[in-house]
This record gives structure tokens, C-alpha cells and sequence, in this order.
């Protein structure tokens, strides 16, 4: 008898293991999210929309039934632990016209810097923004800049320059749209994007 363990993404994790059954558990979504999966065959199809919501498939029939976070963890355990991170998502925030973080984004751009040592391969994509005041072309280089003065602080802490690349969008991809030549402290941004 062969036995197999699959680990498939859909929006929340399921879990297959099998030989002459499979399982299948929607795990709880990482972002909180609810999410859902249709369990379906030749007999019929099971809703699995809660945490922990399983099924049980044999030959010839599907059983609905409730896991538990220690029953995955005993079944499924190694192969959750050889998943990599999930990609994360910060925004760090400038005072006007300038590459000098809010106080606010000293203390998140810390807490990135924590995660980032804590990937084995990250991956990091530095992306600065600016609001619609000034130029276009000034914009571009201030965002290009932001975006470099991030990186050089991330090199300064200890990450390897070759995990990061920066690059500059200028005022081309607003949070918040505005006329040209408003002020617009949450236009004025970079984007860290951890893989």
C-alpha cells in the first residue's frame, strides 16, 4: 500500500492524504479570511466551509467530519513545517518631499527587518511612490530614491544586497487619487514586498 501526503493552496490550505482513503481539511486562512472548498465525486459533494472542516473519502462514499488543530498537526505536521512563508506586504511612510521615514514607519521598517532575517531565501522588492506635488520626472526620481534609501538601511542591517531590488513608480500608482499637486502623506510611500 502506497502512502502519499499532498499539500494543495486554495485560498486556505487543504491537506490529501491517502492510500485506500483521502482526507481532505481546509485549514484556517493565514490573512483570517473565510474561504471554502467543494469535495465532489461520482456519489455526491460535501460543503468544507469552517476551520478544520474535513472529509473523509473511501471507495464508494464521502463522510463529512470535524478535525482538529492536533489531528492535522499529527497527520500533516511535517509537511506544513517544509512549507515555505507566506509573501508578506509592507508600506513604510515619508514626511514631504524627502526620503525621511515617519516615525511610525521606523518602527514597522524594524519589524521587517526581523521577518526578512527570519526567510531563509527571502526574496525583497523595494518600491518607492511619491504624491502628485513636483514634476513627473522629479517624482520618479524621488520615488526611485525613497525606494534606495530603503534598501540601503535594510544593507545596513545585516540583508544581502543581492535579496533586494529597488526600483521608483513616481506618482503613477496612487492609494489615494488626487489632483495634481496635492499633498498626500499616504501617496508617499514605499512598498516592501517579501517573498
Amino acid at each position: 500500500m502506497n502512502n502519499r501526503n499532498y499539500a494543495l493552496g486554495l485560498g486556505a490550505m487543504l491537506l490529501l492524504a491517502g492510500c485506500a482513503s483521502e482526507r481532505v481539511v481546509l485549514l484556517p486562512s493565514a490573512d483570517g479570511y473565510r474561504s471554502a472548498v467543494v469535495v465532489r465525486d461520482a456519489t455526491g459533494e460535501l460543503l468544507l466551509d469552517k476551520p478544520y472542516a474535513a472529509a473523509s473519502r473511501r471507495v464508494g462514499s464521502n463522510s463529512a467530519y470535524q478535525a482538529t488543530p492536533e489531528e492535522v498537526q499529527q497527520r500533516f505536521g511535517a509537511a506544513l513545517a517544509a512549507q515555505p512563508m507566506r509573501p508578506n506586504s509592507y508600506i513604510l511612510y515619508f514626511e514631504p518631499g524627502g526620503n525621511v521615514l515617519t516615525p511610525e514607519s521606523q518602527a514597522v521598517l524594524a519589524r521587517m527587518q526581523q521577518e526578512i532575517v527570519e526567510r531563509a531565501a527571502a526574496e525583497v522588492m523595494v518600491i518607492g511612490h511619491t504624491d502628485r506635488v513636483g514634476s513627473e520626472q522629479g517624482n520618479d526620481a524621488l520615488s526611485k530614491k525613497r525606494a534606495e534609501a530603503v534598501r540601503n538601511l535594510l544593507i545596513d542591517a545585516g540583508v544581502a544586497a543581492e535579496k533586494l531590488e529597488a526600483v521608483g513608480r513616481g506618482e503613477r500608482d496612487p492609494l489615494v487619487a488626487t489632483e495634481d499637486e496635492v499633498d498626500e502623506p499616504k501617496n508617499r510611500r514605499v512598498e516592501i514586498n517579501l517573498r
